[in-house]
């Protein structure tokens, strides 16, 4: 399943203040899946990383938010990090990516609270989502129901509360895989 989405190119959509640990499991398992990935933000260079209760690493920024379009890409990965999910909602390109994903019916994975970027675009109306507690009226504003999961897979996006980042990036290699099997079955 892995090699399926071998050269695929997916974007991972930061800003200062991302949750590191769910930004080095997902880079992790998609090295290992031998995928392509772009981190894309609002920063210049480099973005920061939230670990834990401080500031963490840096990590290279591959293009400019306001540059990226989603149709360069494949798949796209929300990691979670409320400073840059905060950050994130503000910015009009965020917008406009997400909305591209979800119109084009092409592979979201997001997590923690990554899952909120979900609910800028009009296409969350009818999702089910996994999400924290801390987001459910927000999710459900958007018209997206709440599953009682901790993971959720709804047509092709995934989603998670966030309480189990390991299993996440390893369902959203899963999930790109069989969604680009069937792409090439077609």
């Amino acid at each position: 399943m892995t090699a399926a989405i071998a050269g695929k190119s997916i974007a991972i959509l930061a800003a200062n203040g991302f949750d590191e640990n769910q930004m080095t499991e997902i880079q992790r398992a998609l090295t290992t899946a031998k995928a392509t990935f772009k981190t894309i933000a609002p920063e210049h260079g480099v973005v920061n990383g939230w670990q834990n209760d401080h500031w963490g690493h840096y990590f290279p920024v591959d293009a400019q938010i306001g540059e990226a379009l989603g149709s360069d890409f494949d798949f796209l990965v929300i990691p979670g990090g409320e400073r840059a999910i905060a950050k994130l909602k503000t910015n009009l390109h965020t917008r406009r990516i997400v909305n591209h994903f979800l119109e084009a019916q092409k592979p979201i994975a997001a997590i923690g609270a990554g899952v909120a970027l979900l609910a800028l675009s009009p296409k969350a109306a009818g999702l089910t989502v996994a999400a924290s507690a801390d987001l459910y009226d927000e999710m459900k504003a958007a018209g997206a129901d709440i599953s009682e999961d901790n993971m959720e897979i709804c047509d092709v996006v995934l989603t998670s509360d966030g309480e189990d980042t390991p299993a996440w990036a390893m369902q959203a290699i899963v999930l790109f895989g069989e969604v680009d099997e069937e792409l090439q079955a077609a």
